[in-house]
């Protein structure tokens, strides 16, 4: 069983910066990829930012990158999600997610990861 903790959302104006924590438990921390993906109401889940670490893959959303890094620190089993210049449009609730044996282009879908954060709140004012 593998269990993720989120943290660091909050409210922050436009032009400003956030970075998202992840803190990851029981899985073997080397084998898995791990990703970032974001909701608003009513629609449906959206992939910010992936990793698959052993290979050295990292995928970024069209609408994140250059803006946004994924990364680990695999000493302390933590995941994060730097994000600067924000937008509005960057409002959602942030979701950490593990998978295992993912390839690289498997990346952006949410159904290959089994194990899920409860999510934190990103509110970016204009």
């Amino acid at each position: 069983q593998v269990l993720l903790q989120e943290s660091g959302g909050g409210l922050v104006q436009a032009g400003g910066s956030l970075r998202l924590s992840c803190a990851v438990s029981g899985g073997t921390f080397g084998t898995v990829s791990n990703a970032w993906f974001r909701q608003t109401p009513g629609k449906e889940r959206q992939f910010v930012a992936g990793a698959r670490w052993s290979g050295g893959n990292i995928r970024y959303a069209d609408s994140v990158k250059g803006r946004f890094t994924i990364s680990r620190d695999s000493a302390k089993n933590m995941v994060y999600l730097q994000m600067n210049s924000l937008k509005p449009e960057d409002t959602a609730v942030y979701y950490c997610a593990t998978g295992f044996n993912l390839r690289s282009p498997e990346l952006v879908n949410a159904g290959r990861y089994n194990y899920w954060g409860q999510g934190t709140h990103v509110t970016v004012s204009s």
